[in-house]
């Protein structure tokens, strides 16, 4: 299933060591795109280049608080996200509410890293989830199923089940999708994969292959969607690293 993926990922690796500076800029560029596009799925109003601003600590008029927040707050979590890896730390759910706790900071300081006491809905979605009190062992079994059944897959399959689970569990009142790119990169970067960015412009096509893994237990939609965007991250990496 992920042939042509492997072969990219041999064909980058055998390159390594990377070229210090053409690495430092691709990853600014995907910090950028990343921090905007999984932004904009969530309603955030700034431009690409209004995000890059924001970044290097600019102030756009117009624009709220929080919309400025979720920039700044997103950019810490993706360097806690490049620490864990660093440090070789194994998921949990500790790491999880320390992602979120950095996604609501300053925006929503009462549930940041906490579980939700509230029932939600995702909106516009047929999946309901979890009441409140089954959040913990929903959870629980999570990492259970990632440090059993989900090490024996695919990295690509592992980092989109692992997304598809969290997001059906909705474990936070606010934040769930851009905490779930988070998990979904930190897989792959632990794996030796490039970060992929889900683009705001496809985010139907994200959202039906989501509702259809949770409403019908169909994950295969998802996680080609996460095969794309690993081999459209591999190829923008071997374009420039000859």
């Amino acid at each position: 299933m992920f042939e042509r993926t492997d072969k990219k990922k041999e064909l980058l690796d055998s390159k390594r060591p990377l070229p210090e500076y053409t690495v430092k800029s691709i990853r600014e560029n995907t910090l950028l795109e990343w921090t905007y596009n999984t932004n904009a799925i969530e309603g955030n109003t700034l431009t690409l280049l209004e995000t890059k601003v924001v970044l290097e600590g600019i102030t756009v008029g117009g624009k709220s608080l929080r919309e400025h927040l979720e920039v700044i707050n997103h950019r810490d979590a993706i360097l806690y996200v490049e620490e864990i890896i660093k440090n070789v730390e194994h998921i949990s759910e500790w790491q999880i509410k320390n992602i979120h706790r950095l996604i609501l900071k300053g925006i929503d300081d009462s549930y940041a890293g906490r579980y939700r006491d509230q029932q939600v809905i995702i909106s516009g979605a047929k999946h309901i989830p979890p009441e409140p009190l089954l959040i913990k062992e929903q959870m629980e079994g999570l990492i259970g199923w990632y440090e059993a059944e989900g090490i024996a897959l695919h990295p690509i399959a592992r980092a989109a089940i692992l997304h598809i689970s969290f997001v059906g569990i909705h474990p936070f009142i606010d934040g769930n999708g851009r905490t779930a790119r988070l998990l979904l990169n930190l897989e792959l970067m632990k794996s030796g994969y490039p970060a992929v960015v889900i683009r705001n412009e496809n985010r139907l096509a994200y959202y039906t292959a989501l509702d259809k893994a949770h409403t019908t237990g169909d994950k295969e939609d998802f996680i080609r969607i996460v095969e794309a965007e690993v081999d459209r991250s591999l190829d923008i990496y071997l374009r420039f690293i000859k």
